[in-house]
């Protein structure tokens, strides 16, 4: 065996992550690129009647109507801007693991860019934010801090019976006289 051969099978191994990067203003985020279905430009939306204004709206997709909220609305009360950068992300939903992962749509300002790094590199960062559950740990790199965003956190109870109804909606009662 030669001398780089051995050096590296002594070498530990990190697990690096794949993280799509993008920003609320001027702010960084980072959502976990497992958790990611696909990155769509962004599509016409139908709205959602007294649902939070951080509820963007349905489109249908491959056959099933698909809830998208605005992240930005969602964080910090301002509509994402229409760039040519913002972007419908399609995630799976999973916030219990005894329920199958669901598709939620996000909107996401300049969601164009990707991060390897490793997971433990990003760092609680000493706030108690009970109000945003979903924003997680901080990584520092040359350009600032980016947070990763927690996918299972993002919808509390009240949005998720909403958005997710538990059983489904039956089509055929809609029809049946109150």
């Amino acid at each position: 065996m030669s001398e780089v051969t051995a050096k590296r099978s002594v070498a530990p191994v990190t697990r690096q992550a794949l993280f799509l990067l993008f920003r609320i203003g001027e702010e960084r985020y980072a959502l976990r690129a497992t958790e990611v279905a696909e990155v769509l430009p962004r599509l016409p939306l139908k709205p959602i009647a007294r649902a939070p204004h951080w509820v963007a709206g349905v489109f249908a997709y491959r056959g099933v109507v698909v809830p998208v909220i605005d992240l930005s609305a969602l964080t910090f009360g301002r509509t994402a801007e229409a760039r040519t950068s913002t972007r419908l992300v399609l995630v799976h939903y999973r916030p219990d693991e005894a329920q199958p992962a669901r598709k939620l749509g996000l909107i996401l300002e300049q969601a164009t860019d990707t991060l390897r790094c490793n997971a433990d590199e990003f760092q609680p960062y000493g706030l108690d934010n009970r109000q945003a559950p979903y924003l997680g740990p901080v990584r520092e790199d040359a350009r600032g801090l980016v947070q990763w965003v927690r996918v299972a956190d993002l919808l509390d109870d009240s949005v998720r019976a909403l958005l997710f109804p538990t059983p489904p909606l039956d089509p055929a009662r809609l029809e049946e006289a109150p």
